[in-house]
């Protein structure tokens, strides 16, 4: 007996530093192993922004161990859905997936107070998408 697919979601920005960490690690964090999560950068930065970790620590969600990851033409292709998030051209486009461009401030040089409210858009973000995606946000 084989286990239907789940599906699999790509996030995707700039840096991979802020606003596809905070997406994936909601993402996960809410939709357990009911969905596949990836997130990359089209110009990965070195490290997760601490303001970004922070204001995720804040909510109880560890990102701290968290690295940018290149954006590659396999994760795009092995993904569902894929979501921009002010990477404009970078991301490589395939016939058949779902593609949305979430217009979101971006946390880079911000502190966690600024950092806070895009913290909170991204979740009601991700909600919307578990519901899109049939499944049930874990509380």
């Amino acid at each position: 007996m084989s286990t239907p697919a789940v599906p699999s979601v790509l996030f995707v920005c700039v840096h991979n530093a802020g606003r596809s960490q905070m997406a994936a690690a909601f993402l996960t964090h809410l939709g357990g192993d009911r969905v596949q999560v990836r997130s990359a950068g089209s110009a990965p930065a070195d490290t997760v922004n601490p303001a970004v970790v922070e204001a995720m620590r804040e909510i109880g969600i560890d990102i701290s161990a968290e690295v940018p990851k290149v954006l590659t033409v396999e994760a795009v292709e092995a993904s569902d859905a894929v979501i921009t998030m002010g990477c404009g051209d970078a991301c490589p486009y395939f016939p058949g997936k779902r593609y949305l461009d979430w217009k979101l401030d971006d946390p880079a040089g911000q502190g966690v107070d600024a950092v806070r409210p895009i913290r909170d858009q991204i979740e009601q973000r991700i909600r919307t998408l578990l519901a899109e995606l049939g499944i049930e946000a874990a509380v």
